[in-house]
């Protein structure tokens, strides 16, 4: 049983602390990537895991809720994508491993419910607020309610486009949504931004408003801001920001060569994932 749970960069968010885990959250804006973590799961005469890069930290979160410690069985993820750096890889963990078990061990768990024990994982281990619930989407996700699947909401948007993003290395997550002084320029900016979008949710306004974010809640590094100043210096360059929260870089092109004719070291080339979580 193999499930493949895309990537998710958000350009701009508000955090929304709740006493109830299944409704801490954030709402916002981000987009889904094609690459991301696929989880398999195989017969086996005794519990074991492969992970291609990371550790075993969500995977024992997982089966902790779960409480599967003693079964037989070996989970392999392959991750494909760099870790804390703005993709969501910790929620894609999660939730593609949730999705996986539940199918292979015949749980009959409801997808939203399979959504709340992922989202449950990453809040317990402070990864993150918004991505497991917008990686259940497709294309552009809009967050209009916080909180986990079933309980949060959101909205889709399809568009054809290019991405190109570039890492420069990671961020912890936890150290940005925990401080209480990141938290309140975030949310102060986020929920400006995600208002506005919700009256015009157009690709244009979600880049302009991502940048204008990283801008005003200064968590861009140097070398972050000098390519986003850059991509967005391009005439063919339909807009740039940075993935929050990681130290990397995201631009969008409605054409790849816009992309191509670059010579930037470390640049990949993406398109706009339209069609969310796949089941093998």
């Amino acid at each position: 049983m193999s499930v493949f749970v895309p990537g998710h960069i958000t350009g701009f968010f508000n955090i929304e602390n709740h006493d109830s885990k299944l409704k801490n959250g954030s709402c916002g804006v981000g987009f889904l990537v094609s690459d991301g973590v696929r989880t398999t799961i195989l017969e086996s005469d005794s519990f074991d895991y492969e992970v291609n890069q990371g550790d075993d930290t969500i995977i024992r979160e997982i089966l902790n809720i779960l409480n599967l410690e003693s079964n037989d069985f070996k989970i392999v993820q392959e991750i494909g994508l760099p870790i804390g750096a703005g993709f969501g890889t910790s929620a894609a963990s999660a939730l593609s491993l949730t999705l996986a078990l539940n199918e292979f061990l015949d749980l009959g768990y409801p997808k939203d419910l399979c959504g709340q024990i992922a989202h449950m994982a990453e809040v317990n281990l402070g990864a993150g607020l918004g991505d497991v619930i917008a990686q259940t989407g497709h294309g552009l996700v809009l967050r209009t309610r916080p909180g986990a699947p079933g309980i949060g909401e959101i909205e889709s948007f399809e568009h054809d486009v290019y991405i190109a993003w570039k890492t420069f290395g990671e961020i912890e997550t936890s150290s940005i949504i925990q401080d209480p002084i990141h938290k309140k320029a975030i949310s102060d900016s986020g929920i400006k931004y995600w208002e506005l979008f919700k009256k015009d949710p157009s690709l244009k306004n979600f880049l302009d408003f991502s940048n204008r974010f990283a801008n005003e809640t200064e968590l861009m590094s140097g070398e972050v801001k000098e390519l986003v100043y850059y991509f967005n210096s391009l005439d063919n360059i339909l807009g740039s920001s940075m993935a929050m929260l990681g130290n990397t870089v995201f631009a969008f092109a409605y054409n790849e060569d816009a992309f191509k004719t670059l010579n930037i070291e470390g640049l990949h080339i993406d398109k706009l994932n339209n069609v969310g979580i796949v089941h093998d």
